[in-house]
């Protein structure tokens, strides 16, 4: 009986003591972040990637795991990796795919499994199926407001529309009509294309057969070109506007001389040199640069990455506060999490914004977060604040 009772004994301690050396020491945040790493937005979600390389993988003693899946600028795909990250790899919080189809796809289910989401695109949800997300890139309608204003002061009164046919050119034509309108600025011609389109020279026909004074493209990343070459090869030479969504070297690389002189509202980051020298976001942005050529090589950041360095910021501050309150893993920070997201203590000096969440709003940004530019044979001109 005793030989019996020792060896159970010995069993048990041998047992505790295997747990004990396979148990981390303690609990690592897991990040689950969809990116577009193939795909129409794949030069935007490797911006994406080379964003978060530069970025700081520990909080306090935590460790934090990323895992990405890619989406393949898929909403079906970004969907059933939502779901894969939350319920496979028990993911603590969510960031979204570059492209906003998709970061809208993933809302309903970050919502419904209560994980905190981070939106890297301009992909926000008012009322209770937003109350899990916060959206780090600026809002739609302050960023074509610069737009808008430019186009009063070079006296534009007709202007010409194009972009994707999906939730993003929907968005920003939604977010670009009452401003004109208030602006006295007719609105002449609607177009829209695919993200995979190689062409669209008929909708530019049709855009040009009205005799617009300006246009304004609604496209990101390299896709976003595809209007300014067909607008360079049927010989149009006037003002052409677009959003901070083309503020990309794949968009610049595409479109070559196309894209030269396009005006486009953009994040200080895209001007961070020309930056008066007692801006805070410019020291920010001279961290990130160091950070960014440190994991990625000699080589200037995008804003695309600059936006995936600031919702990390965001995170890693809101976690600080989420791991007083619960361990990472369990549905307590996972809602610690949430809520810190959504009360930014203070301030907190990103190199596209001074970011300050409140509850209930998507965005954090003001009025800081927005510059308008000029695309010139050296880059993109800082032309007014």
């Amino acid at each position: 009986m005793r030989t019996t009772r020792g060896r159970l004994y010995g069993i048990a301690i041998a047992a505790l003591m295997w747990g004990a050396a396979l148990a981390p020491s303690h609990a690592e945040i897991r990040v689950g972040f969809i990116n577009a790493v193939t795909g129409p937005a794949s030069s935007l979600g490797g911006q994406y990637k080379r964003g978060l390389a530069a970025a700081t993988m520990q909080v306090g003693s935590e460790t934090i795991k990323l895992i990405t899946l890619d989406d393949q600028t898929d909403t079906t795909v970004a969907v059933k990796d939502a779901r894969k990250l939350i319920e496979d790899n028990n993911i603590d919080i969510l960031f979204s795919p570059p492209d906003s189809p998709s970061a809208f796809a993933i809302v309903p289910v970050a919502r419904d499994a209560k994980v905190p989401l981070v939106s890297l695109s301009t992909a926000a949800v008012a009322g209770e199926d937003g109350n899990w997300m916060i959206t780090i890139s600026q809002p739609l309608p302050l960023m074509l407001s610069a737009d808008v204003e430019d186009m009063k002061k070079n006296g534009v009164k007709r202007l010409a529309y194009i972009g994707f046919g999906d939730a993003w050119g929907d968005a920003v034509y939604s977010a670009l009509k009452p401003q004109a309108d208030a602006a006295g600025i007719e609105i002449v011609a609607k177009e829209s294309y695919a993200r995979a389109d190689t062409s669209v020279t008929a909708q530019v026909l049709r855009m040009l057969a009205a005799k617009p004074d300006a246009v304004l493209t609604g496209g990101s990343g390299s896709p976003g070109a595809t209007p300014h070459l067909a607008l360079a090869q049927l010989g149009y030479r006037g003002l052409a506007y677009s959003t901070h969504a083309v503020i990309n070297a794949d968009f610049v690389r595409v479109g070559g001389a196309s894209v030269q002189g396009v005006i486009a509202p953009a994040g200080p980051v895209a001007v961070a040199d020309q930056l008066p020298q007692d801006n805070p976001i410019r020291a920010a942005c001279e961290t990130f640069k160091a950070a960014y050529q440190r994991a990625n090589g000699d080589v200037a950041p995008d804003p695309f990455a600059a936006y995936a360095y600031d919702g990390w910021l965001v995170f890693l501050d809101a976690a600080k506060r989420a791991l007083a309150v619960a361990k990472p893993g369990t549905p307590e920070f996972r809602i610690a999490l949430r809520d810190a997201l959504a009360s930014t203590r203070e301030e907190i000096v990103g190199t596209q914004a001074v970011y300050s969440f409140k509850p209930g709003e998507r965005y954090g940004v003001d009025n800081r977060a927005r510059v308008l530019v000029r695309l010139e044979k050296n880059g993109w001109t800082l032309l007014s604040k």
